[in-house]
């Protein structure tokens, strides 16, 4: 299962299961013309890495040390790729969180990607064009922001 950050946890003992409003990060590793994707500990999906931004942690680096923590890899955020909001999430528990996901492009110093810290059972490298078939639309979506070409950053609302 992936851990929950110890000031989620602080938080729950004040406002129970209601909704808290997190900041999450995709990031969308590329080396070349590959994509780094794992498989989620807790529900067996590829996915790129994410995760949560920490108090007062810019979300660059939270995509950064992320990617650190979860695949053992040195990246650079290059670019803020997609900026939406996910529908509420609720979890066995009851918990409920709203996340506001922000998805970095982001390019591979470093390494070889491992499991590092039990959130994902495998990670590697996989083509970008074609993706696997199973990634799933809102993934999906993430990955083909991140991977366009623009320089300006896609998000949802405003028009």
């Amino acid at each position: 299962a992936v851990p929950t950050p110890d000031f989620i946890l602080d938080l729950r003992r004040f406002i129970g299961t209601r909704p808290l409003f997190l900041t999450g990060v995709t990031a969308v590793v590329i080396r070349g013309d590959e994509v780094l994707l794992g498989r989620r500990s807790d529900n067996n999906a590829l996915t790129p890495v994410t995760g949560i931004v920490d108090p007062g942690e810019e979300p660059a680096d939270a995509a950064v040390r992320e990617c650190r923590e979860e695949a053992g890899i040195g990246v650079r955020a290059v670019r803020l790729a997609l900026v939406h909001q996910l529908p509420r999430t609720t979890y066995a528990n009851g918990d409920q969180s709203d996340y506001l996901d922000l998805t970095f492009r982001c390019r591979w110093i470093s390494g070889d990607p491992f499991p590092a810290d039990g959130e994902m059972t495998d990670v590697a490298w996989y083509p970008a064009d074609p993706l696997p078939a199973e990634i799933g639309p809102e993934m999906r979506r993430r990955i083909t922001a991140a991977l366009a070409p623009d320089a300006e950053a896609r998000f949802e609302g405003g028009r």
